[in-house]
């Protein structure tokens, strides 16, 4: 390995060094960028790697754009701590910036035997610090939408969609003001753990050429998404002790149809989770147009299969229509069309519960200036201004150590 970096054309004496070197530009690493940037860039300096020739082309471009209230993570868990403070923080922000969103509400609607269900997980919201959802009965929820079929809901008027592409992109700009520099289409091959940090072997392409690129970071940090895993896999080859540490993943292809027959509702609408699958069940989305989708189911995928596949199977439109039709019984299933599809970054919960955030410095590995986020699938893109402020925290830790 070492010898592949040094025998690119660039001297081992000049190689580039940085402060703090990130691995990843969707959301999350966005978030991250704009933290560091705005609280360190003026005396350390900064570099986001990425491996398309632009932000966002992974999990953050292929999601639901959901701005979650907290109602389905175990109290406690990192996932209910940061959706809850980056659902206030993620308003704010796009609300000063003017970036598109709207709060449209969230029903989530349970049918005759899944009313103590429902119940339980109003239970569980609170504890997490929800407290502003509301019952509705059948009448209520026919009221205001009469479309739907169920016993009873769930109200959160916390919940809202949001252009993610639009604050991914002022996520960049300020961090760029900050000075940071956004290095796109940097594949990172290699990360080699050294006293003082590490030394990264890059292959830059832009296109016409490919070159090797070689520098190093005295802090790195993880937020590479899918490929997060497998780069502390990588890292670990080299520092034995973080292996024991790095979890076990649980990939979940989720897919998407567009529905081109009249949008009947006013509000997001959600079944009861589907605990089987650790996922929220299908359900219907609206985009900032009023375009009507439903999405995602929820496929686990082999983690050793690399060759990410995005392609939506048409056959999955009579599924969609048979779990729609539970809450939809009006639903047209011809009138679904596939759409896109994402795969989520999850880890395999202990005992069979759901994964959580995993958000770490491996100090205890003896890699203090590694920090790896791991397992960041939804709610991760409304936490992820909450997420940031934690790897804030980390990175503080790291320069009083």
């Amino acid at each position: 390995m070492l010898n592949r970096i040094f025998n690119c054309p660039v001297a081992a004496a000049a190689i580039d060094s940085f402060d703090y070197v990130i691995v990843g530009s969707g959301i999350v690493g966005l978030a991250i960028a704009k933290r560091l940037s705005e609280q360190f860039g003026s005396n350390r300096s900064i570099v986001l790697l990425e491996a398309e020739n632009s932000f966002g082309h992974g999990t953050s471009s292929r999601n639901s754009e959901v701005i979650h209230a907290g109602i389905y993570y175990p109290p406690k868990s990192e996932k209910a701590a940061l959706c809850v403070e980056g659902r206030r923080l993620l308003y704010e922000y796009v609300g000063e910036r003017d970036i598109p969103h709207a709060r449209l509400g969230k029903l989530v609607v349970a049918q005759e035997e899944q009313r103590d269900a429902l119940e339980a997980l109003a239970s569980n919201a609170e504890a997490s610090g929800v407290d502003n959802l509301r019952f509705l009965d059948r009448a209520m929820l026919n009221r205001i939408e009469p479309a739907l079929s169920g016993s009873a809901a769930l109200f959160s008027p916390s919940s809202g969609i949001i252009d993610s592409h639009a604050t991914m992109q002022s996520f960049l700009h300020d961090a760029e003001r900050h000075g940071l520099h956004f290095s796109h289409s940097t594949l990172l091959e290699a990360a080699i753990p050294q006293r003082n940090g590490f030394l990264l072997s890059t292959i830059i392409n832009d296109t016409r050429s490919k070159s090797a690129y070689a520098l190093r970071a005295r802090l790195l940090i993880n937020c590479a998404g899918l490929s997060a895993v497998p780069l502390a896999h990588q890292i670990a080859e080299e520092q034995a002790a973080l292996k024991p540490s790095i979890p076990e993943l649980a990939y979940s292809k989720g897919s998407y149809f567009d529905y081109r027959g009249q949008n009947p509702f006013k509000h997001l609408i959600y079944p009861m989770p589907d605990t089987r699958a650790d996922a929220l069940g299908i359900h219907a989305t609206l985009d900032l147009a009023g375009r009507l989708k439903f999405g995602p189911d929820a496929d686990p995928i082999d983690p050793q299969d690399c060759a990410w596949n995005f392609t939506v199977d048409t056959a999955k439109a009579e599924h969609f229509a048979q779990a729609i039709a539970h809450y939809f019984p009006n639903i047209r299933p011809e009138l679904l069309q596939a759409s896109y599809a994402g795969i989520r970054p999850k880890l395999k919960g202990e005992n069979g519960q759901p994964s959580d955030f995993v958000i770490r410095r491996e100090h205890e590995s003896s890699l203090p200036g590694l920090i790896n986020l791991f397992g960041i699938e939804s709610p991760g893109l409304t936490a992820c201004l909450a997420i940031a402020n934690r790897v804030e925290t980390l990175v503080k830790d790291f320069e009083e150590s």
